[in-house]
């Protein structure tokens, strides 16, 4: 696995010149075997570096900026991401390498994967000693069990008696319902039974009127 690191030899930012000299003087103390690849005079460089980085690690521009980092094809990341995992003792990890033997990484992953057998180890034997150990459940708790039992058959009588009880009371609020529905129903047709006789004095009225009318254009 070759690491390659892409760099901008002619770049006239100070700030990306100091963060490629950091990215290669660690890498050297550590003595990873790594690549350098120009992007200022190379094209064919600089346009595989800004292709081959994920776009969702590109900045708002668009443009990845040196100092960019893969391991053969994947891409490992750049100078923040290759920053924080310096500060955390996993630069192996970010590479893709695995730490050599006596590295504090190394050492850290061992740790790790201490921890973590220890505890599949412990949860392991937890369950082992819970199967050894169990008791059937007639053994263990004898003539309370057959109590037990018989109280939940209490219960399951109890608990038909008590729906038993409740549907009697939704039928007896259903009938109350319809016989209220009933008595509106003939609320309703009393009501309108009366707004016909009145419109029917109400006609009635007006005929008179009218033949009273008639009567008085005749006598004139």
């Amino acid at each position: 696995m070759v690491i390659k690191v892409f760099l901008a030899s002619s770049s006239g930012s100070t700030a990306i010149k100091k963060k490629q000299q950091d990215v290669v003087a660690f890498l050297e103390a550590l003595k990873v075997d790594y690549t350098p690849l120009d992007i200022a005079c190379n094209e064919e460089n600089r346009m595989w570096m800004r292709k081959n980085v994920p776009e969702d690690k590109k900045p708002s521009t668009g443009i990845p900026l040196p100092p960019q980092i893969f391991n053969e094809e994947s891409y490992c990341g750049d100078y923040d991401t290759f920053f924080d995992a310096k500060e955390d003792n996993t630069v192996y990890a970010f590479l893709g390498l695995p730490p050599p033997p006596g590295s504090k990484e190394a050492e850290q992953a061992d740790r790790t994967r201490i921890v973590e057998n220890g505890t599949q180890e412990d949860n392991e034997a937890e369950r082992n000693l819970g199967d050894a150990t169990e008791v059937p459940v007639k053994e263990r708790n004898g003539d309370a069990h057959e109590e037990e039992e018989r109280a939940a058959d209490g219960e399951g009588d109890a608990g038909d008696e008590a729906a038993a009880g409740d549907e009697e009371e939704e039928e007896e609020e259903e009938a109350d319902e319809q016989a209220h529905v009933e008595d509106e129903e003939e609320q309703e047709e009393e009501d309108l039974h009366s707004e016909d006789e009145e419109e029917a004095e109400v006609q009635e009225e007006e005929e008179e009127d009218l033949e009273e009318t008639q009567e008085e254009e005749e006598a004139e």
